[in-house]
């Protein structure tokens, strides 16, 4: 087995050469690195940094953060997906500005206790901003130690985020946690990659089992498999004048706290023709009229695939008028298109209108 120290030193060496440079790795503020770490969680480098940048000139402090509406911080979320993710970090930064002083948490056990920050948030924050020497233990590291040192323990069971939560800290140096933990997850995320790794350039070639045992795309073990939900969405777009009628999302569900259209929901609706006899249905009243034709489109999220079906109706002042308490029941309110762009929307939405009002959004 490799040396504690050795793998350390080399890892380190190797991360000095190799480092990408981003704007969270220059600075030793909680704040910063407790939201580069939440924008990453499920997204790529790439596609992160330019909303932490965005995140950090609108917020530049927790208590701009705190101090803002959650709509504003969904809104400036929109894209990332994930959005509890959002919520959670408007929701933990009240609590720390308005419960603590605004002074962050400076230890592992201290910072688990608030909302949204796990096991690897908390020691990401624990070791860089305040040095404690605490393990993290992410995909990236999960990927490292498993093909490195062979670990055969299944990652999504109890007993498999033991052991490997055990062996991650029994190779972390006495001192200097905050650069170690960088480079582990910084090696796993560019050069032990998931299906590309670079193992014939490998500083670890001759010590890692995975390699020597052609093992590097069993291993991590990973048995939970992610079953995709398919699911029919259904969209009445109603205008009147120069007005969209839209509403907020509640349920607990995905996107919630962004805002759609009316939505029908139903797996038996498969065809545009079902789609526009059952609204004729549901509408009953003759005072709109469908505006060109009903456009699909195809969604992936990580657990879910979405058909979905727009179609958009011209109703009048009267039709408006008689079905007020209707919309009213469902949560609709009427938006200028001025007013929908400062809304927040899931990523579909705002590419449906963008595609179909403008140059006005």
């Amino acid at each position: 087995m490799l040396e504690k120290v050795l793998f350390a030193s080399w890892l380190l060496v190797w991360y000095q050469a190799h480092k990408r440079n981003l704007p969270w790795r220059e600075t030793h503020d909680p704040y910063k690195i407790w939201l580069s770490e939440v924008i990453l969680q499920q997204t790529r480098v790439a596609q992160g940094l330019p909303y932490y940048q965005r995140f950090i000139e609108k917020y530049p402090s927790i208590q701009e953060l705190a101090h803002a509406n959650e709509e504003e911080v969904l809104r400036l979320w929109q894209g990332l997906g994930y959005y509890s993710r959002a919520r959670n970090l408007h929701a933990c930064a009240r609590r720390i500005v308005h419960e603590l002083d605004g002074k962050f948490p400076s230890t592992y056990k201290e910072l688990l206790q608030l909302k949204g920050i796990g096991k690897y948030t908390a020691g990401a924050i624990a070791s860089i901003a305040f040095k404690e020497t605490v393990p993290v233990v992410d995909g990236n590291v999960y990927r490292v130690l498993a093909r490195l040192f062979g670990v055969e323990e299944d990652i999504t069971s109890t007993p498999g985020t033991k052991v490997f939560y055990a062996l991650a800290q029994s190779l972390m140096p006495e001192k200097g946690a905050d650069l170690y933990n960088q480079a582990i997850m910084e090696f796993g995320a560019i050069h032990c990659t998931p299906l590309h790794p670079k193992c014939t350039a490998c500083i670890f070639k001759a010590h890692c089992v995975a390699f020597h045992t052609g093992r590097q795309y069993v291993l991590p073990v990973n048995s939970r498999k992610v079953k995709i939900k398919q699911r029919f969405f259904h969209y009445l777009v109603i205008q009147c004048a120069d007005k969209l009628y839209m509403k907020r999302r509640k349920a607990h569900d995905i996107w919630k706290g962004l805002y759609d259209f009316y939505l029908v929901e139903d797996k038996q609706l498969s065809t545009i023709d079902q789609l526009e006899d059952t609204l004729a249905r549901l509408i009953q009243c003759h005072k709109l009229s469908i505006v060109g034709k009903p456009i699909q489109y195809k969604h992936l999220l990580t657990h879910q695939r979405l058909y979905v079906h727009f179609l958009h109706v011209q109703a009048t002042a009267q039709f408006i008028q008689e079905a007020t308490s209707l919309l009213a029941q469902a949560g609709m309110e009427a938006f200028t298109i001025a007013q929908i762009k400062a809304l927040p929307k899931p990523i579909l939405i705002d590419n449906f209108l963008k595609k179909n009002f403008m140059p006005s959004l």
